[in-house]
């Protein structure tokens, strides 16, 4: 069996089913879709689920993130610049070394094993954050530290995860290398969605016809992070500026028009809603198709391993900025590791790691479990500890 239109009609229509029921039973939509999911997995038969990095990293991904720009509050973004800095980049690096550490000396894994492990779990996941966050009406501060900080993440996540994936094959990298991956990426992300911004920008300003204006978004979500990826740089980072710059210039520009803009804002809220429940439905499938009889305690091994690498990344980090402007209380530190999700971008990455790779199987499994547990027990657990931190009165609170 093959992946058809009918296969793809049939999934909508279960979205819609979930959608319907979550909301009329109170329960939370993204966890009724991953448990719908893992159901249809032992009651439909299905063609196998590929949820390939191919298709979530360059299918899903673009339109979720190029979305989530288009109303990311800039200008709260910009007032909390070194702090995302630092935790993209510096809490990337700490979420993973401290991660492997606990599966090499505690699970006893291979070092090759451990190292990939914490790299693919270091940065959190973009899609579920998002989604989350919109489902429960967050707001404030914490709202827009999760949401940049999982969409600035993932590129250096990527690179940690190519240069280790290298080593484990026995290829020879140096911290050299790795600096070099990773200014190439943010580089090239950046200059490719300036340079997509920029003309979709120059042909919105040409044409008063809003399906037009449209069409021409959908192009830049995409061609942006094509563009990037291609020439090595970071898909992600690049459409994150893309549609930041499309929609701060057209807007303060007047470049779209008033048709054009309720089209934007409604095109894009479907999109994404469409996109992210997808993921969410094939999530469950692949869990639910997923070998858990090769399953062991080491997957409970990985769970406590990524909190106390997400916790390792959070707090310190949080605490250098203690007595800046950009201080964060602790509320909403405790908000911050407990929104750290992992989901469908962990899972692709395990997916994709080569058979001949040390340890794939248990990367595989133990991924599983993460996002298993990520998903289902944090998503419900971390849902009172946001609505608290996301109130104005919160924001900016002294340690």
């Amino acid at each position: 069996m093959t992946w058809t239109i009918q296969t793809w009609s049939s999934l909508l229509l279960i979205v819609a089913v979930v959608g319907i029921l979550a909301r009329r039973f109170h329960v939370p939509y993204n966890v009724g879709l991953v448990v719908a999911g893992i159901s249809l997995a032992f009651l439909w038969p299905h063609p196998p689920v590929a949820l390939s990095r191919e298709l979530v990293y360059t299918g899903l991904l673009p339109p979720l993130i190029f979305g989530a720009a288009l109303t990311l509050d800039w200008s709260a973004v910009r007032s909390d610049v070194g702090l995302l800095t630092c935790l993209a980049s510096l809490g990337v690096g700490l979420s993973a070394l401290i991660t492997a550490a606990i599966m090499l000396w505690v699970g006893s894994w291979p070092v090759q094993t451990a190292l990939l492990f914490g790299a693919l779990m270091s940065a959190t996941d973009p899609v579920y954050a998002i989604a989350t966050l919109k489902e429960i009406g967050a707001k404030g501060r914490v709202v827009v530290l999760l949401e940049a900080e999982s969409l600035l993440n993932d590129g250096t996540a990527a690179v940690l995860f190519a240069s280790l994936l290298a080593f484990g094959l026995g290829n020879s990298i140096g911290v050299h290398d790795v600096a070099i991956r990773l200014a190439g990426n943010v580089l090239g992300g950046g200059l490719a969605g300036l340079a997509t911004g920029t003309l979709a920008l120059t042909l919105i300003g040409r044409t008063d016809d809003h399906l037009l204006e449209v069409t021409v978004t959908v192009v830049a979500a995409y061609g942006s992070f094509l563009l990037a990826e291609h020439f090595g740089g970071s898909g992600v980072l690049a459409t994150l500026s893309a549609g930041i710059l499309i929609a701060q210039v057209g807007r303060r520009r007047k470049l779209f028009t008033e048709a054009g803009e309720a089209a934007l804002a409604s095109t894009w809220e479907f999109v994404t809603f469409v996109g992210s429940s997808l993921v969410f439905l094939l999530v469950g499938l692949t869990e639910g198709d997923a070998q858990w009889s090769s399953a062991s305690p080491i997957a409970a091994l990985g769970v406590a391993a990524v909190l106390a690498g997400r916790a390792a990344a959070v707090y310190p980090i949080c605490a250098m900025f203690h007595r800046s402007s950009q201080r964060v209380g602790w509320l909403q530190q405790h908000a911050l590791v407990w929104g750290g999700f992992r989901g469908a971008l962990a899972l692709a990455l395990a997916l994709s790691t080569p058979d001949g790779f040390p340890g794939r199987n248990v990367i595989v499994i133990t991924t599983f479990a993460v996002v298993a547990f990520s998903v289902v027990v944090q998503g419900l657990a971390c849902r009172p500890i946001l609505r608290s931190a996301s109130q104005p009165s919160d924001d900016r609170a002294a340690t």
